[in-house]
């Protein structure tokens, strides 16, 4: 029989052996394993664009450089039956502020929303100067006795009301006034987070189909509000011209890719059909 003490050492040694072993296989798969890591990553580092960080603000790359305008929009929702005295007070007093040149601002629209939100008003403000002839707007309209009081009668016409600043998309047209009769559609855009640069590259290529008969008026990215909305506001003579405007656009090579790749990049949208007031300068 063998002994005890050599069986003892045989199986030791057996035992170091196969651990040694294990180690020496699995250190060489894990070092096979990294370098396929590395190698993996160095082949598809040829492939992948890399991003570069940049330090602009979304309103840098996209809005326009030559000047410094900032855009209000208001949403008012009137109560049923003061809809038509609302709309008698807005036309009495908002052209007064627009025409004085005290006030750096213009009023770049004024609508009722005929098919979406129901009685509701809409307003597009432009502020030349941007935030300071925005603060400076406001600070003397706390001194105008006739703004005031129609802020106190407003008040209690309004079911409620929210308003968001914007700025204007460098490639979309500067909104100047226009004869009518119109009808303008006002198309929102929730956009996911992070996409806004995406959604400007597209449309940037995009608006060039859609100016042949003049229908589009501006287009604004919200800076204080609800924030990656975008709105893009369009005049037509009628629905019937509204059709048939938008089923020409995809008639142009490359209008069905833009809308392949920017509608997933949008959570919400809503489109609001409106009529221009008689104070607005957009008819």
């Amino acid at each position: 029989s063998v002994p005890r003490r050599t069986l003892r050492s045989v199986c030791g040694a057996l035992v170091k052996g196969v651990i040694s072993a294990t180690s020496w296989f699995c250190f060489r798969g894990l070092s096979a394993s990294n370098n396929r890591n590395r190698e993996d990553s160095w082949f598809k580092s040829l492939f992948v664009r890399k991003v570069d960080p940049r330090k602009d603000a979304h309103s840098h790359l996209l809005a326009k450089k030559e000047d410094n305008n900032l855009y209000k929009i208001q949403f008012h929702n009137v109560k049923p039956e003061c809809l038509e005295a609302y709309n008698t007070l807005c036309d009495q007093v908002l052209p007064s502020i627009h025409a004085d040149s005290a006030y750096p601002c213009e009023l770049v629209g004024t609508w009722n929303t005929w098919y979406g939100e129901q009685d509701q008003a809409v307003h597009l403000w432009r502020y030349r100067g941007g935030y300071p002839a925005l603060t400076e707007v406001m600070n003397k309209l706390k001194n105008n006795k006739d703004f005031l009081e129609y802020r106190k009668e407003r008040g209690k016409m309004l079911l409620s009301r929210r308003n968001q600043l914007l700025l204007e998309f460098s490639f979309w047209n500067e909104p100047v006034p226009r004869d009518g009769p119109n009808i303008y559609e006002l198309r929102s855009y929730q956009l996911r987070p992070g996409t806004m640069i995406e959604w400007g590259n597209y449309w940037a290529r995009a608006i060039s189909y859609r100016q042949h008969n003049r229908e589009a008026v501006g287009g604004f990215f919200s800076q204080i509000g609800n924030l990656y909305m975008v709105h893009h506001l369009w005049a037509y003579k009628d629905l019937q011209s509204r059709e048939d405007t938008r089923n020409a656009a995809w008639q142009h090579e490359g209008w069905d890719e833009v809308v392949y790749y920017t509608v997933p990049l949008i959570q919400h949208m809503e489109s609001r059909i409106m009529i221009p007031l008689k104070a607005s300068p957009l008819q």
